[in-house]
């Protein structure tokens, strides 16, 4: 069994002139990554590697919830993560080494939310109907794959173990 948390960057401000791979974190992104930091370290949801797009954003959205969490074993940047589609994302996935049981994606949309929707065959109904619907800035969706391997990962073939937007741990924020 392998899982895969699948983190969209925090809310991302737009100032004018700045290219899109420069552009920070908003205030309200930056006040609900640490909470999404928060919630994974209660939650026991801490990968062995994590590999984050090279986007500032995605940058930024890692340092905050990092920092409440116990220490990973392996973070890197990831390039291919940036504007990638769902079969260049199942593609970084299926090239993760077998040692690695819980890997972390910190990435963009539409992307995270076409690769989720791609692996899952089941999972909690309210979860997967919200995140079919919806996967918001901040949103994280855990997923378990039912292979030993990450090469063997298929469309189709993983569940849906919880999808958390950040108004669920902020009280409606």
């Amino acid at each position: 069994m392998r899982r895969l948390i699948l983190l969209r960057h925090a809310k991302s401000d737009w100032p004018d002139g700045v290219a899109d791979q420069e552009r920070p974190l908003a205030a309200r992104g930056r006040g609900a990554a640490p909470r999404i930091g928060v919630y994974m370290a209660q939650q026991g949801l801490v990968a062995d590697r994590v590999l984050v797009s090279p986007a500032r954003r995605t940058r930024e959205t890692w340092e905050l919830v990092c920092g409440q969490m116990p220490p990973v074993a392996t973070v890197a940047s990831e390039p291919r993560l940036y504007d990638a589609s769902a079969a260049r994302l199942l593609s970084v996935v299926r090239e993760q080494p077998r040692q690695i049981h819980t890997l972390m994606l910190i990435g963009h949309n539409p992307g995270l939310e076409n690769l989720a929707t791609s692996l899952i065959a089941s999972g909690a109904a309210p979860d997967l109907q919200r995140l079919a619907e919806k996967f918001p800035t901040g949103a994280l969706a855990v997923i378990d794959l039912p292979v030993d391997d990450w090469s063997a990962a298929t469309p189709g073939s993983s569940r849906l173990d919880r999808f958390i937007v950040p108004r669920d741990i902020m009280g409606g924020a």
